[in-house]
């Protein structure tokens, strides 16, 4: 089960990855990225890492005074978005292989989840 202590240290995990990981982005592969034409790839990944971990953060907090199975969900789908959305865009930015890209929709689904587990939430448990 996702508590709310547990996912607040999630969304504190992946903003400081966000943070990280955009940073070396910019910096320590800029080249690579360039090179493999990637640039605007691994700025999305992180883009919608950072995005997606904010609403984490907010479930997080929700999580605390209310018990809803919906958040529960909301939570762990984000978190499964994030990796596989934005993970297989990384990869794929670094690697240039581009059937990683064939998963990124995936992540895509589970952040659909995740937003609609949280409507389901407001619209039953509020």
């Amino acid at each position: 089960m996702m508590t709310h202590k547990f996912t607040l240290k999630l969304a504190a995990l992946f903003g400081a990855l966000s943070v990280m990981i955009g940073a070396f982005g910019a910096h320590g592969l800029k080249e690579l990225l360039l090179a493999n034409q990637r640039l605007d790839v691994f700025e999305k990944a992180v883009t919608y890492q950072f995005y997606h971990t904010l609403v984490l953060f907010l479930v997080a907090i929700l999580m605390k005074p209310y018990a809803s199975k919906y958040l529960c969900w909301s939570a762990r789908f984000f978190v499964f978005g994030i990796l596989i959305f934005s993970g297989s865009l990384y990869v794929l930015a670094l690697t240039n292989h581009l059937f990683i890209g064939a998963i990124t929709p995936v992540g895509g689904v589970f952040f659909i989840l995740g937003w609609l587990s949280l409507f389901r939430f407001a619209y039953t448990d509020l």
